[in-house]
């Protein structure tokens, strides 16, 4: 009997087929009419003034800026990971048409592609969103005599917070941290060894009986744990004061590992005052830290069916007339408030495109007279602000009908920028900086695929990609 090879041929080709194929790219292919819309000199030349800002020093070989802003527009069309960005760029035809590559075969790799975005920071791919939405402003896309606007939450994906989960996850990351920090910290963690121990006894009790115990009795195992807790801080504190001396013979991982352990430091020493009031009054302490590796992100109260509260970063969305969106984060509790954004929104409009909306709209959560007041300042005619309480509306009769209308379109792009798509809600962020440029990069992808769309419509061309 004779068994056939599987996966191989028996017989090699007489030409062998190349290994650069030669395609063609379809003119009305997304990226295609992006590359061609876009004003790519402006846009570098943007890029070139944040990065120049932010630089300690110009010394270094120059960027290939032209290539990293085309990837960076690539990234915000459509949510990838850096590896898929990579191979994107490296053998997606489009995408190296995009990012100006036809004539080279260099290709920005995973790590130039995060540095890029890490030195751009919210702030700057902010900055790029306004230079997307002022041109659609100028093609006739965008209405900027009307404006809604509206506040959001940015989850942040973290698990859902409990003192337990905190204080032991403090523990795991100190002592994967500290063994990799040095001698000094090495010691730390063969001394506190006990304590270790101890800890994950009192962890894996509590998550494997907690739930046949009363209140009282998980009070008393949480504050043994923080007693714990303390107890290690304290060591560890003396520890980072002796590391401090060798810290200039480490390597780059050391060195690394040693700034997250002062981090750690940093934020349990307020963590565990929090839990203690807790366990003493009842209440939540005020600025209550939810998360050790995203410390900066909060309690966002929404009050939906099945989801009353959310763990991340409050936003604020505008949205013009058309559809287009621009995105202010509150890296603050308070940053972006219902009775401080109603106005701020209309001031960052009047920063950005030179005045105010003749007609805007908000919903109830920011009405109040001083802030219909300051709207009526700011030059905004039309004032849709749903009233709280048996209040009049300021609008009335076709007017109101158009405003209230307008509002309830803020949500669906809210709702799309939320969407897997562009990836706002819950990104891959280890730091509420990096919150920050995901969920800027949303908006971004959003408004470039809506320009895009909207110019396909205009030439009466269907696109492709």
């Amino acid at each position: 009997m004779v068994v056939r090879q599987t996966g191989k041929n028996r017989q090699g080709e007489l030409i062998p087929r190349s290994m650069s194929p030669v395609i063609g790219i379809d003119p009305n292919h997304r990226l295609v009419k992006l590359t061609e819309q876009l004003n790519w000199d402006e846009l570098v030349d943007l890029v070139q003034g944040i990065r120049a800002g932010k630089l300690k020093s110009a010394a270094g070989r120059p960027p290939h800026l032209r290539p990293l802003v085309g990837v960076l527009v690539l990234r915000a069309t459509r949510r990838m990971t850096y590896r898929d960005t990579e191979d994107q760029v490296r053998y997606y035809a489009p995408a190296r048409y995009l990012c100006a590559l036809t004539e080279t075969d260099w290709t920005p790799d995973t790590n130039t592609i995060c540095d890029f975005e890490k030195l751009l920071g919210e702030d700057g791919v902010k900055l790029v969103n306004e230079y997307i939405v002022r041109q659609a402003v100028e093609l006739g896309l965008a209405d900027p005599t009307v404006a809604v606007a509206d506040t959001t939450a940015q989850e942040a994906a973290i698990p859902y917070p409990n003192e337990m989960g905190l204080l032991s996850s403090f523990l795991s990351r100190v002592a994967s941290a500290a063994s990799a920090a040095g001698g000094v910290l090495k010691g730390f963690v063969e001394k506190a060894q006990e304590t270790f121990s101890t800890a994950k006894k009192k962890f894996r009790e509590y998550r494997l009986f907690a739930k046949e115990k009363s209140k009282a009795a998980k009070d008393e195992m949480t504050a043994k744990m923080v007693e714990l807790v303390e107890h290690l801080q304290s060591q560890l504190g003396s520890a980072l004061e002796s590391a401090r001396q060798t810290a200039g013979r480490l390597g780059s991982r050391g060195r690394q590992n040693l700034k997250k352990l002062k981090r750690l430091h940093e934020v349990v020493g307020k963590l565990t005052p929090q839990i203690r009031y807790w366990l003493k009054t009842g209440f939540v302490a005020a600025g209550k830290i939810v998360s050790l590796q995203i410390p900066e992100v909060y309690t966002i109260v929404r009050g939906k069916v099945g989801k009353k509260v959310e763990f991340g970063l409050q936003w604020g969305v505008t949205r013009l007339g058309g559809g287009f969106l621009l995105a202010t984060m509150g890296l603050r509790r308070g940053d972006v408030h219902d009775q401080r954004y109603v106005v701020g929104a209309v001031r960052e409009l009047v920063a950005l495109l030179g005045k105010a909306p003749t007609k805007y709209a908000y919903d109830r959560g920011g009405d109040s007279p001083k802030g219909l007041e300051k709207l009526g300042a700011l030059g905004v005619e039309h004032i849709g602000v749903a009233p709280q309480g048996r209040r009049p509306w300021s609008v009335s009769g076709k007017m109101k009908d158009e405003l209230v209308a307008e509002r309830a379109k803020v949500e669906g792009g809210i709702g799309a920028v939320k969407s897997g798509r562009y990836g706002f809600n819950r990104p891959a962020a280890h730091s509420a900086e990096k919150m920050g440029v995901c969920g800027q990069r949303a908006v971004l992808g959003f408004n470039l695929n809506k320009l895009v769309r909207e110019l396909a419509k205009r030439e009466e061309k269907v696109l492709v990609g």
